[in-house]
């Protein structure tokens, strides 16, 4: 195959999965953005975490909340729990790798508060520990995954909101979940602005 068709290629799936899954993801992302303005509304902040790729979409998200989406606005209380090498680097080292989100959503979260935990996969160790943390401190979840859902959608529980994109290429999913990301920043930031309601 030449290679300006394996990158066509590329293009048209990303295209094709993000239609796919509109018809099932955009409630579940219209549920997450009002369970995250009550969270925020109510003096609450929002925690993520996932590993690699989804480490990063989770300090993606927190920085468009702290700062600003595409909207000037008073920063939003969120914290990637991805970003402190030193409080992973001692969990890791002292206890175990699974706990590096679990153990700061012990000491950071509280009732009121929020968890997005994101993993492609949905059988990250350490994201499933920290929504038993979330869960522990009466934290509702907001799940991003992928393939349906691992044993991650095993834990939701009725305050939960469950995102699964509808796809095994994890980039697909990792792509897709970047969408999710950005609808959720600018509806956060809508209904709050009283663009929408």
């Amino acid at each position: 195959m030449p290679l300006h068709d394996r990158i066509f290629g590329h293009f048209q799936a990303s295209a094709q999965i993000k239609l796919d899954a509109a018809g099932a993801l955009v409630p579940a992302i219209e549920q997450a953005v009002r369970h995250m303005v009550h969270c925020l509304a109510q003096g609450g902040k929002i925690l993520a975490c996932g590993n690699g790729g989804s480490a990063a979409d989770a300090q993606h998200f927190a920085a468009h909340m702290i700062n600003r989406f595409e909207q000037e606005r008073p920063g939003l209380a969120a914290i990637a729990l991805t970003a402190d090498t030193a409080t992973l680097t001692s969990i890791a080292n002292d206890f175990a790798y699974d706990q590096v989100f679990a153990r700061q959503v012990k000491a950071l979260g509280q009732p009121g508060d929020l968890l997005l935990a994101i993993s492609s996969s949905g059988n990250s160790p350490s994201v499933l520990q920290a929504v038993a943390a979330a869960h522990a401190r009466s934290m509702p979840v907001i799940a991003l995954t992928g393939n349906g859902g691992g044993v991650l959608g095993e834990q939701m529980q009725e305050d939960d909101v469950f995102l699964s994109v509808p796809a095994e290429s994890a980039a697909r999913i990792h792509e897709v979940h970047m969408l999710a990301i950005h609808c959720l920043c600018d509806a956060v930031d809508s209904v709050l602005l009283g663009v929408e309601e």
